[in-house]
């Protein structure tokens, strides 16, 4: 009986340090970089106050406010290796910084005032445009989202080493570089949330790719953090919308085997029609902005067509087409480009779609796997089984091996009596079968 009570206020003590952390985790490592002007003591300080909560919560009972108890702590954690640290040549300015800790009242500014936020600031910091693009993900990824550095190593396909030697030379940089912690002055906003929500959808996009879901929780996450501190910033609500209709059908993208399964395709009623009904409601706040749309703005709208379609045949391409029209107005992209050809080509016809995918073919797109996989996507559905094959066979050489795309277009060649192999790393092929 005892041992029970035991694992049931174990249970107990877990569950409120999770929700605290959940809840709280950002805002105190922001405040303590605000006020230490050290990024690695933050988060070790937050981390030993989780520690300390799970092993007193279970005796002590649970305090009144968790999230307080563990902000207090990890506080009083820094304030003990600031004092430490202090030497005479640091001494004026450990003391001015203890004094800043040191006062029970001490604020991160204007309460009324979302952008003097210090998980704004964090924000905006490990986005910062003198950071390159690979860093400012995983910073924001380890700072922001408290996302371990095994985790983001397993996420971005790289060793755990060189991750922490990458968030090393970030913070460094920040440090020596005088990059400031704050919210980039009004002149600089849009400019630099554009670059914000172009780090955070990178992280989504990373994590949509794949069957797990982890990067894809996260991200949404930091997307709504965004947005409940910019509230009217219209790109940001944008953006919210445009992965929250992703989200939507995320269940039915990839089947029991983990193999991706296509649009059309797909179980349209195991979509999650109240993701789809909250994106409706963010994209309609993002469009009672007076400011044209932009390009996340754009996006969502192309995927709510999407989304609120009950079958393949319903989709409405005739409004798509125009919206594609204008993203490549604000977007600018061979990419973008070729989305609009598929478009195209649903619209007018898959002979349509496949010229204006000829039409695309040239350096911008040189190397990019989906220009082939489109032409032989069309091809297949004009019957010109040959030219199909071809054309799989060149989108597969420029797919990375055993990814899901990779394995569509291997189950696509299937069609056509050609099958891939790999041995011990390296390919193979022989009559009937396409080395990759």
């Amino acid at each position: 009986m005892t041992q029970e009570l035991n694992s049931r206020e174990h249970r107990a003590a877990a569950e409120a340090i999770v929700s605290a952390v959940a809840a709280e985790r950002t805002t105190m490592v922001a405040s303590l970089i605000r006020l230490t002007g050290d990024w690695d003591l933050a988060e070790d300080c937050v981390q030993d106050a989780v520690e300390k909560a799970l092993a007193r919560w279970e005796t002590d009972g649970l305090p009144r406010s968790p999230a307080a108890w563990l902000t207090t702590v990890a506080r009083n954690r820094a304030l003990d290796v600031l004092r430490r640290r202090r030497t005479e040549r640091a001494k004026l300015q450990e003391v001015a910084i203890l004094d800043a800790m040191g006062t029970p009242d001490s604020t991160p500014g204007d309460p009324q005032d979302p952008l003097g936020d210090d998980r704004l600031r964090l924000i905006f910091t490990c986005c910062h445009p003198a950071l390159a693009l690979d860093s400012r993900v995983a910073l924001t990824l380890k700072t922001v989202a408290g996302l371990s550095t095994a985790e983001i190593a397993r996420a971005f396909l790289v060793s755990e080493s060189t991750l922490s030697q990458r968030l090393l030379r970030t913070k460094r940089k920040i440090t020596h570089a005088g990059i400031p912690y704050r919210v980039p002055p009004a002149e600089l906003l849009a400019e630099r949330t554009s670059g914000v929500l172009a780090v955070l959808y990178l992280i989504f996009n990373e994590g949509y790719g794949h069957p797990d879901d982890h990067l894809i929780i996260e991200a949404r996450r930091l997307i709504r953090l965004l947005v409940d501190l910019m509230p009217d910033e219209d790109e940001a609500r944008g953006l919210l919308a445009l992965v929250t209709f992703q989200t939507a059908r995320r269940s039915t993208r990839f089947d029991a085997g983990g193999d991706l399964v296509p649009m059309e395709e797909q179980d349209r009623s195991q979509w999650d029609t109240a993701l789809v009904e909250e994106g409706l409601r963010h994209l309609r706040r993002a469009a009672s902005s007076k400011r044209p749309p932009g390009r996340y703005r754009l996006q969502a709208e192309i995927s709510a067509c999407h989304a609120t379609a009950p079958n393949p045949e319903s989709t409405p391409w005739a409004a798509i087409v125009p919206l594609y029209d204008a993203l490549l107005v604000a977007q600018p992209s061979p990419v973008v480009a070729l989305n609009r050809a598929i478009a195209v080509g649903f619209r007018d016809g898959y002979g349509a779609g496949l010229a204006e995918v000829d039409a695309l073919d040239g350096p911008a797109l040189a190397g990019y796997y989906l220009l082939p996989a489109t032409r032989a996507d069309f091809l297949r559905r004009l019957g010109r089984g040959d030219e199909a094959q071809r054309a799989y066979e060149v989108a597969l050489r420029l797919t990375p091996p055993h990814q899901p795309e990779w394995r569509l277009l291997q189950r696509r060649l299937a069609e056509y009596g050609v099958r891939v192999v790999r041995r011990g790393g390296s390919a193979e092929g022989a009559p009937g079968r396409l080395g990759v």
